[in-house]
């Protein structure tokens, strides 16, 4: 890839390259078996776990979107298909007129309970299983580390 402050070295392109490949084939398999043992995607999982673990079982919607990490859109299209599904429900924020409060349903909560176990146990298997002790403090420290560059150098209230 060349040498330049612009671009990438052969090593950082095949270790860019390496994670690229490891997150889409790890979100897919996740995702197919959330779709095959509890009829829910990946997506709906995070909404939900999220929701679940909330006081109350509930967030605003701004609240959610920090959360996740997503955008204002991407959640206000992913509420509304599990809305339509019964997973969750939307409701006027009391504290504020214009917001709104995202809440997880009796529907919903049963769903992320049922797909916890066996999604745990897929995460086990397909990415703690294949690291060893020192692999996954590596992965960790790794972690840390770009969060942290993220959390200065980029805007704190994006996306």
């Amino acid at each position: 890839m060349g040498d330049s402050g612009n671009r990438l070295d052969e090593r950082e392109y095949q270790v860019w390259r390496a994670f690229h490949r490891m997150h889409d084939k790890l979100a897919l398999a996740l995702n197919q078996h959330l779709q095959q043992d509890a009829g829910i995607s990946e997506s709906d999982f995070q909404v939900l776990a999220a929701l679940a673990e909330a006081p109350r079982h509930a967030l605003r919607a701004r609240e959610l979107r920090d959360e996740l990490q997503w955008e204002k859109s991407r959640l206000a299209h992913q509420i509304r298909r599990m809305e339509q599904r019964g997973l969750v429900a939307r409701d006027d924020c009391p504290e504020d007129g214009r917001a709104a409060t995202v809440r997880i349903t009796d529907v919903g909560l049963n769903t992320v309970r049922g797909a916890a176990r066996a999604h745990a146990a897929r995460v086990r298997e397909l990415f703690f299983d294949a690291l060893t002790p020192a692999q996954l403090d590596a992965f960790d420290e790794a972690g840390a580390a770009v969060l942290e560059r993220l959390r200065q150098r980029c805007p704190a209230d994006a996306p």
